[in-house]
């Protein structure tokens, strides 16, 4: 290292994220010059099995694409198939839906708050080490986690890669006797996320802005989940405070492309960097929180959302996380309270020649798929394009803002093993699922 000359950083392979990815760091005269994170992950080909599949397979296929958030798969499955039918589906089933999406809320964003992010904040190597002296802490997110699951099992046959999904709804709905024991344990659930917004308020945060556009589901008078319409904050005085567009539009604003060095494809928004998930979420749908949620966000200096007030120091995404676990209980609580079961688990989705597109919030951010269907049903076309893949660019800004600022500090220069600890912590701001982004990525051989 030659803290004067050109420094090269390598992180060869990042800890605590879903999936596998490293980083290139290049800083040549106190300047960071060049940030490339490198997803590594092999190819997976779900857009490839899809095709030649029927109309009916996608929710069970595209579920396998994550098993931390594989209700956002076939959530975003069934709407685009079942846009592509003619079909929609709402009331009761539509609310069970919500549910089971909520299940996957809790449990995935306490995931990353409790095993992944907080041990950051808290100089822990791992949950391990941070339950030697935080035992209580990381017990409640265990048991907030759980209730997720519990959610998922009742309403999906299993936690892990529900079975129960179909186009058109479930295969069986359960009896209103069969979900009221949720309600305890989600009793229990409020107030240890409450109690995990007071913890992870009081961390203590770096100083930082990010400047990206913001890029969720509109759903007003709701917090966006498992419906809406897509829409943009743009960034502090460079565009209109919010503009939205058709989910038929998508591809037209979202753009993919490949870059050499990452099997994950990279998207800009209207030629623009933008950030989708949780900070998007709560800058365009805070208005709408619940008003326990609501309470929450302003007691942890989150400013009011029901004023406009938004979060954009992305060190604090923990908190909006948590936030939003507040949110997910809440909402799983009304479900719960007001279910009448369905007279029909799944209305029938007849095939015919069409293109669907569907959109929902995972835990990450906004997850769009879209289906080219024949006439008989069989799929010809598969679109799918993950939060994680949206929000590579921007991490990788927020990576070189990091360490340049680091950098720019007074004081002892600072060292690799720093430098590199501070590129985790960053990147882990965005939760990345880093497997649900890779796709192919192109190779061309040149023979004499």
């Amino acid at each position: 290292m030659n803290p004067r000359g050109t420094r090269v950083l390598r992180l060869d392979a990042l800890a605590r994220v879903e999936g596998e990815a490293a980083l290139h760091l290049r800083i040549q005269e106190g300047t960071v010059t060049e940030t490339r994170l490198r997803i590594y992950e092999p190819p997976r080909f779900f857009e490839a099995f899809l095709t030649g599949r029927g109309h009916t397979e996608p929710p069970d296929i595209t579920a396998r694409i994550c098993g931390i958030c594989p209700v956002a798969y076939q959530m975003s499955a069934c709407q685009a198939i079942e846009n592509a039918c003619g079909v929609t589906v709402d009331g009761p089933l539509a609310e069970l839906r919500r549910l089971l999406y909520c299940g996957e809320w809790i449990e995935s964003h306490t995931l990353h708050i409790y095993l992944l992010h907080a041990p950051d904040f808290l100089g822990r190597a791992d949950v391990v080490d941070l339950a030697r002296d935080q035992r209580a802490a990381v017990e409640r997110g265990l048991r907030i986690k759980q209730t997720g699951n519990a959610i998922l099992e009742q309403l999906g046959g299993r936690p892990i890669h529900p079975v129960n999904v179909r186009v058109g709804g479930f295969y069986r709905t359960p009896a209103p006797d069969e979900l009221r024991p949720l309600t305890a344990r989600l009793l229990q659930a409020r107030e240890d996320a409450l109690e995990t917004v007071r913890w992870v308020a009081a961390f203590d945060f770096p100083d930082a802005v990010c400047d990206h556009d913001l890029f969720a589901l509109c759903d007003p008078g709701r917090y966006a989940v498992d419906s809406g319409t897509p829409a943009v904050m743009a960034a502090r005085g460079q565009g209109p405070a919010l503009r939205e567009f058709p989910l038929s539009d998508f591809e037209q604003h979202v753009q993919e492309g490949q870059v050499p060095h990452s099997t994950a494809l990279t998207a800009t928004l209207d030629g623009r960097r933008h950030l989708t998930g949780p900070l998007a979420r709560y800058a365009i749908n805070g208005r709408w929180l619940h008003p326990v949620a609501a309470e929450a966000a302003r007691d942890a200096g989150l400013g009011d959302p029901l004023t406009g007030a938004i979060c954009d120091n992305p060190f604090r995404s923990i908190v909006v996380r948590a936030v939003e676990v507040v949110q997910a209980v809440e909402e799983a609580l009304r479900i719960i309270d007001g279910y009448e079961r369905p007279a029909r688990p799944a209305i029938e989705v007849p095939p015919r020649q069409g293109v669907g597109a569907g959109a929902t919030e995972a835990p990450r951010g906004l997850l769009y798929h879209r289906y080219a269907l024949a006439e008989d049903g069989t799929l010809t076309e598969a679109r799918i394009v993950p939060p994680t893949a949206q929000n590579q660019t921007a991490v990788e800004e927020d990576v070189r803002r990091a360490v340049q600022a680091r950098l720019d500090t007074a004081g002892p220069v600072a060292g690799d093993e720093e430098l590199t600890h501070l590129c985790e912590r960053t990147i882990r701001n965005h939760d990345p699922c880093i497997s649900c982004a890779a796709h192919f990525l192109d190779v061309t051989v040149e023979r004499p």
